[in-house]
C-alpha cells in the first residue's frame, strides 16, 4: 500500500510473497528452491503501478506454501495434523483434496512440503496471526473504498503455470478472467478487462479453468456494489519457470498491465451504480 486513494479500486496479490521463515523451512522437507513452485512470483511487482495510479494494493509477504489466504479461514486437511481438527473444519473441499488447503500439503507439481504430521497448533497459529489480519485489512480497505466511492471493486491478481491448458482444445491462454460465473462482478467490468487485454494482443480466457479463489467469491457482492475479479498471468509470459527469474519479457508485460489497469480504472462510475442495492 502507498499513496492516496483517488479511484474506487483496490488490488490484491494475496499469492506473490517471498519471505519464507527459516522455521517454516526447517519444518519442510523441500529445498528452498522447490517450496517456491507455488509462488506467484512477482505478481506484486507487475501490478505495482496501481499504487501510483491511486488504488491500494494488498501484497502477501508470506508465502503460499506457508499459509493461503485464497482459501475459507479452516479449510484444513486432518490427514497433516497430529490431533483431530475441529469440527467446523471444511475438511472435504475439492481444494484439500487437492492438497491445497488453508496449510497447504502440497506445492505446483504435487510435491509434499511437510515429511511428517505436523502439531495442529501450527496451523491455528498461522490462521490467528496471519491469515485473519491479512483479512482484515482488506476487508477494511474495501469498505473504504465503498463508503467514500459509492462501490468498491477489487481486483485479485495471480500467476498460473504456463502449461495451464483450456479444456481438451490444448489453448494455452494468455490471462484468465475469473469472475465466479458472473457472481462476483458486474458483466460490463469482465468484458472491459477481457477486451482490454484482447486489444493488447494477449489471448484470454473466462472463468475456465479457474473461475476465482474464496477472496473472488466472497468479496464480490455486485447486488451490494462491490465487484471482485480474478486475473491470472502466464508465467511464461515473463519469467523462467524453472530458475524463478525473470525474462526479457517482464518489464514489457509489467508496462501493458500498468495501461491495462489505467483503462480498467477510467470505467464510467455508472457501470457499477445502477445495480439494485440489496437489501440488508
Amino acid at each position: 500500500m502507498g499513496a492516496e486513494q483517488r479511484v474506487p479500486f483496490v488490488f490484491s496479490s494475496p499469492h506473490s510473497g517471498r519471505f519464507y521463515p527459516e522455521r517454516f523451512l526447517a519444518m519442510a522437507r523441500l529445498d528452498s528452491t522447490a517450496i517456491r513452485r507455488s509462488e506467484d512470483c512477482y505478481v506484486d511487482e507487475l501490478f505495482g503501478a496501481v499504487v501510483a495510479l491511486g488504488a491500494p494494493l494488498l501484497a502477501a509477504n508470506f508465502p503460499r506454501a506457508y499459509l493461503d489466504v485464497n482459501r475459507e479461514p479452516w479449510e484444513l486437511d486432518p490427514r497433516m495434523f497430529a490431533e483431530p481438527v475441529p469440527s467446523y473444519c471444511n475438511i472435504r473441499s475439492a481444494r484439500v483434496a487437492g492438497g491445497l488447503g488453508t496449510v497447504p500439503r502440497l506445492v505446483g507439481e504435487g510435491l509434499d512440503i511437510y515429511a511428517g504430521r505436523l502439531p495442529l497448533a501450527e496451523a491455528v497459529a498461522r490462521i490467528e496471526t496471519v491469515y485473519k489480519p491479512y483479512h482484515e485489512t482488506l476487508k477494511r480497505l474495501i469498505a473504504r473504498t465503498h463508503a467514500g466511492f459509492g462501490y468498491a471493486v477489487l481486483i485479485d491478481c495471480h500467476s498460473m503455470p504456463a502449461s495451464v491448458r483450456v479444456g481438451d482444445s490444448g489453448f494455452r491462454p494468455d490471462f484468465i478472467v475469473g469472475d465466479r460465473f458472473g457472481t462476483a462482478a458486474s458483466a460490463a467490468l469482465t468484458e472491459r478487462a477481457i477486451s482490454l487485454l484482447s486489444a493488447m494482443g494477449y489471448t484470454v480466457a473466462h472463468n475456465k479453468p479457474y473461475a476465482g479463489g474464496f477472496i473472488t467469491e466472497h468479496y464480490g457482492r455486485p447486488a451490494r456494489r462491490l465487484h471482485a475479479l480474478q486475473v491470472e498471468v502466464n508465467r511464461g509470459l515473463y519469467m523462467n519457470e524453472r530458475t524463478l527469474q525473470k525474462t526479457v519479457g517482464f518489464a514489457a508485460l509489467a508496462e501493458d498491465l500498468a495501461r491495462f489497469s489505467a483503462d480498467l480504472m477510467a470505467m464510467p462510475d455508472h457501470h457499477f451504480l445502477d445495480l439494485p442495492l440489496a437489501a440488508e
